[in-house]
């Protein structure tokens, strides 16, 4: 089953041999694992980071993209809570990687959400804007009644910036706030499965997909086998409630029967559980099953009108308090 630290794992190691795909996944892990800050009067550029490999995979990026230098450090653990970040990348000059990055606009301010030119890339541009987010603060849950993909954004503006990369990519994704965080969230099993392998990660898709259509099929046995229950104690219900009728039947009609319709009633109590087609089978002669349903029903109301004639209690009153509604 694909786990975050696994999908992770996985995207960490992809080679990405064009530039641009490189710069979109780099902007990217900045703009929602970092921040800008103010020291002694120069902007600096921190991103806190969750392992020590998409450390290394920045800092190499950084390098040699950018011939930049930054400093990495690991947070105490006393600052941090289980699952938050635990490493810091730092570029202590950053004003200049942070204009050619499009993290700031012309007038030296932070973006909103993510430079223009990354969302409306090529594929392989906006695959690496998803590669991207989902290594600064993506996870995913397996496949089942809650699973999804989710990526936490810094902004609203962030957010739907993201979710039209997923769209531009032919995948639907939506923008939610949950407890004052912005997500967003693929829901689809298959558009989960689409994302993963649009991102790189073929071995968790191929697992994912495995685990999804597995638990599909558990499913659709599932509904049948309830689905097969329900009728079995749906056609044992109408078997009680009929033989019951009859019975009652025959206790108000006595001698007065038509003979081919007291051999179709003692023909249904003869054989309680036997199916209409299964008693048609063995009457002599052989009857259908509509014919056998006919006589049955023309022997209740017959019983039924001689019931309402009589003012006493007809063929239903015979029914057990606890059958079902039929």
């Amino acid at each position: 089953m694909p786990s975050t630290p696994d999908v992770k794992n996985e995207l960490v190691r992809i080679p990405v041999p064009h530039a641009g795909e490189r710069i979109a996944e780099l902007a990217t892990i900045l703009r929602l694992a970092g921040g800008l800050h103010t020291i002694s009067g120069r902007i600096a550029l921190e991103a806190e980071l969750h392992t020590p490999a998409i450390v290394q995979r920045v800092r190499k990026d950084l390098a040699e993209i950018y011939g930049v230098r930054s400093d990495a450090k690991q947070m105490p653990a006393a600052s941090t809570r289980p699952g938050a970040p635990q490493f810091v990348v730092r570029v202590l000059d950053g004003e200049t990687l942070a204009r050619q990055l499009g993290l700031l606009d012309q007038r030296r301010r932070p973006i909103r959400g993510l430079p223009n030119r990354l969302t409306t890339g090529a594929p392989g541009e906006l695959a690496g804007v998803w590669r991207g987010a989902f290594l600064a603060r993506g996870s995913v849950t397996p496949p089942g009644r809650s699973a999804s993909l989710e990526v936490v954004c810094p902004t609203n503006e962030t957010a739907m910036a993201l979710v039209g990369a997923a769209g531009r990519l032919g995948i639907s994704a939506k923008s939610r706030e949950i407890r004052g965080q912005h997500k967003v969230l693929i829901r689809d099993g298959e558009a989960i499965g689409e994302m993963l392998g649009t991102m790189g990660a073929t071995a968790a898709r191929t697992e994912w997909e495995e685990l999804r259509k597995a638990r599909e099929t558990r499913n659709t046995a599932n509904r049948l086998v309830n689905f097969d229950d329900a009728n079995l104690r749906r056609s044992a219900q109408a078997s009680v409630a009929a033989c019951a009728r009859v019975e009652r039947a025959l206790e108000i009609l006595g001698d007065d029967i038509p003979e081919h319709l007291l051999y179709a009633g003692e023909l249904r109590l003869s054989h309680r559980d036997a199916s209409l087609d299964e008693l048609g089978a063995r009457a002599d002669p052989v009857l259908t099953k509509d014919a056998v349903a006919g006589r049955i029903r023309r022997l209740l109301a017959m019983a039924d009108k001689v019931a309402d004639e009589r003012r006493i209690p007809n063929t239903e009153a015979s029914l057990p308090d606890e059958l079902d509604s039929l």
